[in-house]
C-alpha cells in the first residue's frame, strides 16, 4: 500500500486527503469521494450561497419558517448543546457581525454599527417547531461556520471509511479527522501551526485516529495601534476576544474538538478551566506565548 496525497479547494481554504491505497487510480477515486462529501456539505450550509439551505434560512429571515431535513435538525441539537455549554457564548446567529468587522482592513467599527448588529444576535428567540425553524427579525442570519468545517471532516471521514479506507485523514485546513494509523501502523504527525510565526510549527502531534481541530487568533485579523484583532468574536459585544493565542483540541470527533477549542477561546481568561474540566487532550498557548498542554505528547 502507497499513500497518496490529493489537495483540493473548499469551504474558502486549502484541503487535502491522505489515505492508503494500491494505486494512484484507486486512491483518486477513493479521494473523491470524501472531495464530493465535503463540497456537498459546503453547498448545503454554506452562507455565503443564495442557493443553500442556510442561504434560503436568511433570506427569509421576518418572514416564512423553512423544512429542514434530519441532518439539519441534528446539526441544530448540536448547536443548542453548544450554546448551552458556553452560557450563551457560542451562538449560530452571531454570523451578522462580519457585516461590521473586515478583517483585511485595519478599521475599527463605530458603536452606532455594532449596537444594531448585536440587537439581532439570539440563538434563544429562532422559532423552531417540528421540522421548520423561522428567523423572527429581517436581518437576522443562521452560520454554522462555528463546527460546519468540522463537521465536514467527519462526514467525509465516514464516506471514505465505508468505502472501504483504514488509513488516511481528511485536513480541511488544519481541522483533520484521522480514519486510521499510516500503512506500517505508525501514526500521523500533525502539525500545529505557530501562531505568530507563519509557515512555522510550534508543536507535532502523533495522531493514529481521532479529531484535531484549532482556533486561533492568528488566522484571519489585523493589528492596529499595536492590539491585535481576530475573527472570533464575542456575540454579546460584537468585539474580537483577546486572550488566547491558539487552542488546539484532539477528540474522537474533530466536531467535537472544534466546539472545545472554540468555546475555551470565547471563554477567554476562563477557557483553561473548560479545557482541563474536558479530560481531553490540549494543546493551549497564552498571550504571553506560553505552551500549555495536557495529556499530549
Amino acid at each position: 500500500m502507497q499513500v497518496f496525497r490529493h489537495p483540493f479547494q473548499a469551504l474558502g481554504g486549502s484541503a487535502e486527503i491522505v489515505l492508503a491505497a494500491s494505486d494512484e487510480a484507486e486512491a483518486r477515486r477513493l479521494a473523491q469521494i470524501g472531495i464530493d462529501e465535503v463540497l456537498r456539505i459546503e453547498h448545503k450550509y454554506s452562507r455565503y450561497r443564495a442557493d443553500s439551505l442556510i442561504g434560503r434560512i436568511n433570506a427569509q429571515a421576518g418572514g416564512e419558517p423553512v423544512e429542514l431535513d434530519d441532518e439539519t435538525l441534528a446539526l441544530l441539537r448540536f448547536a443548542d448543546t453548544l450554546h448551552q455549554d458556553s452560557d450563551g457564548l457560542f451562538d449560530p446567529t452571531s454570523g451578522v457581525l462580519r457585516r461590521a468587522w473586515n478583517f483585511k482592513q485595519p478599521r475599527l467599527p463605530q458603536p452606532d454599527e455594532l449596537v444594531p448588529l448585536v440587537a439581532l444576535i439570539g440563538w434563544p428567540r429562532v422559532a423552531r417547531e417540528g421540522k421548520s425553524l423561522r428567523l423572527p427579525e429581517a436581518g437576522m442570519e443562521l452560520d454554522f461556520g462555528g463546527f460546519g468545517k468540522e463537521y465536514a471532516a467527519d462526514r467525509a471521514a465516514a464516506a471514505l471509511k465505508a468505502a472501504g479506507v483504514r488509513n488516511g485523514h481528511v485536513n480541511l485546513a488544519g481541522d483533520i479527522r484521522v480514519l486510521g494509523p499510516k500503512p506500517d501502523g505508525k501514526p500521523w504527525q500533525i502539525g500545529i501551526q505557530h501562531p505568530r510565526q507563519p509557515g512555522k510549527l510550534i508543536a507535532s502531534l502523533p495522531l493514529h485516529q481521532g479529531g484535531l481541530a484549532t482556533s486561533g487568533d492568528y488566522e484571519r485579523y489585523f493589528e492596529l495601534d499595536g492590539q491585535r484583532y481576530c475573527h472570533v468574536l464575542n456575540p454579546r459585544t460584537g468585539w474580537p476576544v483577546r486572550f488566547w493565542r491558539s487552542v488546539s483540541v484532539v477528540a474522537p470527533l474533530t466536531v467535537a474538538a472544534g466546539a472545545l477549542s472554540s468555546l475555551a477561546m470565547l471563554k477567554e481568561q476562563e477557557g483553561l478551566e473548560l479545557l482541563q474540566r474536558s479530560g481531553l487532550p490540549f494543546l493551549a498557548i497564552d498571550p504571553d506565548g506560553a505552551l500549555l498542554r495536557d495529556a499530549l505528547p
